[in-house]
């Protein structure tokens, strides 16, 4: 058994996000695990460091980071089929989204993740569903888009699915989609209330639509060369942690949900809830995007979603 282990874990959020506490909640299992064998450094939010949200991903790929979480969007470019996760409207509710990524849907991006880049993946934490938020007018349809900027991750199923709702695409990397967001440059972005409310967004946004058009998973990737030389032992605690801090961060993001929505009420925002006629009018619009990816990635992949 080696000396000491040390695995450093970048994030991009503030400590008192739900990956943030599950990352601890990572940190003290798997040190209570192994004890003196592993340390985890913790660093909450790589932005604080002058880096770019995206940099997480080649920190870790080169070694610089041990692991991180990050959003499976960005992913897509090494991975097309995790573009499945980021089609509208794909997953019904948390539960089945969950249930796909823990099973035989989740199985299979991780096969091909790690067959395509240099990260062993641990799991996916749950990153919500995507809500619109803007400061122009309340949207309840797809008309209530046209012509709004809209700040967007650079991801070319996003872009594709808010041109054909009207709306006009700024895809741009975190950092430069909050300054965008504060300086007015854009009307609107999209994203769960916890990033809403984490970045600022609703000091700016006074309405907020609860269309839950994308489901956002965030994986969780180690550095494989260093996961690799561990002795079994040690990847088997690290395994058994990660999916103890998944359990943690879902249940944890569902409550802040919940609470979120409340807490934007009280602040004045105006938070819409679409009923099925004006949610199914949604769908419908984007739905060729669906026909596309049927084509592109083929039947195999659809029927895993179960």
């Amino acid at each position: 058994m080696p000396e000491n282990i040390k695995i450093r874990l970048g994030g991009y959020s503030p400590p008192d996000s739900t990956h943030s506490l599950a990352a601890v909640h990572f940190k003290e299992s798997l040190e209570k695990k192994l004890g003196k064998v592993v340390t985890v450094d913790l660093f909450w939010n790589v932005l604080d460091f002058g880096y770019r949200a995206d940099d997480l991903l080649s920190m870790v790929e080169c070694g610089l980071l041990t692991m991180c979480y990050f959003s499976t969007s960005y992913v897509t470019n090494h991975v097309p089929e995790l573009q499945i996760i980021d089609l509208p409207f794909v997953f019904e509710n948390e539960a089945a989204a969950h249930a796909a990524l823990d099973g035989a849907l989740g199985d299979y991006l991780t096969e091909k993740t790690e067959s395509q880049t240099g990260y062993r993946v641990l799991g996916y934490w749950d990153n919500g569903f995507r809500h619109l938020s803007n400061r122009i007018r309340p949207i309840r349809s797809p008309a209530d888009c046209k012509n709004i900027r809209i700040r967007l991750q650079p991801n070319e199923v996003h872009v594709k699915t808010f041109e054909m709702l009207g709306a006009i695409p700024v895809a741009v990397d975190l950092k430069e989609g909050i300054e965008k967001i504060v300086s007015l440059e854009v009307d609107a972005q999209e994203n769960p209330l916890a990033n809403t409310v984490t970045y600022g967004v609703n000091k700016y946004h006074n309405y907020v639509t609860l269309s839950g058009h994308f489901f956002g998973a965030r994986g969780l990737y180690m550095h494989k060369k260093s996961f690799d030389s561990w002795p079994e032992s040690v990847q088997l605690a690290v395994r058994e942690s990660a999916r103890e801090a998944i359990q943690v961060q879902r249940q944890s993001a569902f409550a802040k949900e919940e609470e979120l929505r409340h807490q934007m009420l009280n602040e004045g925002i105006e938070v819409i809830g679409l009923t099925a006629k004006e949610r199914e009018a949604f769908k419908k619009a984007v739905h060729p995007i669906l026909d596309e990816a049927h084509a592109r990635l083929g039947n195999e992949i659809f029927s895993l979603l179960g």
